[in-house]
């Protein structure tokens, strides 16, 4: 009788266990959009902006899965490829971390209770498909009204623009938020193809914007609300989230 006690003992403290881990869980949503607007240029997901925050999220602990929003095969930005990057080359050369892009999940199809956090990655694809999407939408309100942790980088932040809470307040409003300025956007020389300015909509929408130097790492975290302004901003906002999950 005792042994049989103690083996369920045993069981119950490893279901306890593996729930507990399971529920540290960071959902990343990347961009299922490529083209460039008008031009003849391909977009979709910066790379950077996906693996830096990955690597800091998986050093801390925690499991990490990505969505698109189309699932499928994620269309990674060719511009975020052309210089060396360890972290990429990295996330790229092991078959289970390549899976997660060229198998996303599809969102809508998730289920928003299976995550502590989301983080929408930049790139300028999400600007034609984050912005007022109802998975987008539905997926972070729900997180964060749970309690959990929003996040995006750079161009990633248009996901923000449409997030209604369960009180029917903005996610945005009077909120501190960077994201991707109208000056590292005329420098790029995409100002005019871009569907709308990332800055400008943000402010509109009620947020408190704030920015730092062009390509210079400025991450703001606002409660349970972290956002990054560019792709040098990644890694930081990485360990952001990481800090305020575990700290939950």
């Amino acid at each position: 009788m005792n042994k049989a006690i103690g083996w369920a003992a045993t069981l119950l403290a490893l279901v306890i266990s593996t729930t507990a881990l399971a529920a540290d869980r960071v959902l990343m949503v990347v961009s299922s959009h490529q083209q460039m607007g008008d031009t003849q240029e391909k977009t979709g997901f910066w790379m950077a902006e996906l693996t830096h925050p990955y690597f800091a999220l998986t050093r801390a602990g925690l499991d990490v899965d990505v969505a698109s929003i189309a699932g499928g095969m994620a269309p990674v930005d060719p511009r975020s490829l052309a210089e060396p990057d360890s972290a990429n080359q990295r996330f790229l050369n092991n078959p289970a971390t390549r899976m997660l892009i060229d198998h996303s999940k599809v969102l809508a199809k998730v289920d928003p209770k299976d995550y502590k956090a989301v983080v929408f990655v930049g790139g300028h694809g999400t600007m034609w498909d984050f912005p007022n999407n109802p998975a987008v939408n539905r997926i972070a309100a729900r997180i964060y009204d749970k309690g959990g942790v929003v996040a995006a980088v750079c161009h990633g932040p248009a996901a923000l623009l449409g997030i209604t809470l369960k009180d029917g307040s903005k996610l945005l409003a009077g909120k501190q938020v960077t994201g991707f300025a109208n000056t590292e956007e005329d420098e790029v020389g995409l100002s005019k193809v871009v569907p709308f300015s990332l800055q400008d909509q943000l402010i509109e929408a009620g947020a408190r914007y704030s920015k730092g130097l062009n390509w210079q790492p400025k991450v703001v975290v606002d409660g349970r609300l972290i956002t990054g302004q560019n792709p040098a901003s990644a890694h930081q906002l990485g360990l952001a989230v990481a800090k305020a999950v575990k700290g939950a």
